[in-house]
């Protein structure tokens, strides 16, 4: 009879266990698909204008920088009013009347390697990654021939955007912004010069003191 008892006790406590990770499972599935729709819903957006992009939308005097007309950012959210958007590294907000959805959302397709990589690896070879491309590549892509070269030298010259300066000299030490009407006004300051931009624009530089 004890072992009949026993037997039947560890049936029940088999059936619990396996109901439960297959709960958990079920759960992580979940998740996953979560997460995918969460990607696949990501979209763009291009600027109809020139935009302010607010760290807070319920304070107008947060204004990080203005965006140019045209430039694209990465729609995070909408309300009635405010996209939230990433642009540059930043998140802030812009007001929808300024914007477009892009056609097409964001969608980051999964690396799947070719036959001729798979056999390269079977083969213990070390394989080739397409995706890495040289750095005056990337810039070429990015802005054509002409400024890719400039940049790729190092070089700076008036009317760059930060973005194009980041690219050529890298992150400043440090930046200075004054907001003032429509005119957003930076001084970012680099080991031995401070270059000086206006609405996202440079302007000129000098020498540090």
């Amino acid at each position: 009879m004890k072992t009949f008892l026993l037997i039947i006790t560890l049936s029940i406590s088999l059936c619990v266990q396996s109901q439960t990770d297959k709960a958990d499972v079920l759960e992580d599935l979940e998740k996953g698909q979560g997460m995918q729709i969460q990607q696949q819903d990501q979209r763009t957006a291009t600027l109809k204008s020139a935009a302010r992009f607010f760290g807070s939308k319920d304070d107008l005097t947060s204004v990080i920088s203005v965006i140019p007309s045209g430039s694209k950012v990465t729609v995070l959210d909408s309300d009635s009013a405010y996209f939230r958007v990433l642009f540059e590294d930043n998140e802030g907000f812009i007001l929808k009347r300024q914007a477009v959805l892009d056609d097409k959302p964001v969608s980051a397709s999964p690396v799947t390697p070719d036959q001729s990589t798979k056999t390269d690896m079977n083969r213990g070879a070390r394989p080739v990654q397409e995706n890495q491309i040289s750095r005056f590549s990337y810039l070429e892509n990015k802005y054509g021939t002409s400024t890719a070269s400039k940049i790729n030298s190092g070089k700076i010259w008036k009317g760059m955007n930060g973005e194009m300066v980041r690219d050529s000299w890298g992150n400043p030490e440090k930046i200075n912004r004054v907001i003032s009407s429509n005119t957003v006004e930076e001084s970012w300051t680099y080991k031995n010069t401070v270059l000086y931009f206006e609405n996202n624009n440079l302007v000129k530089w000098g020498p540090r003191n």
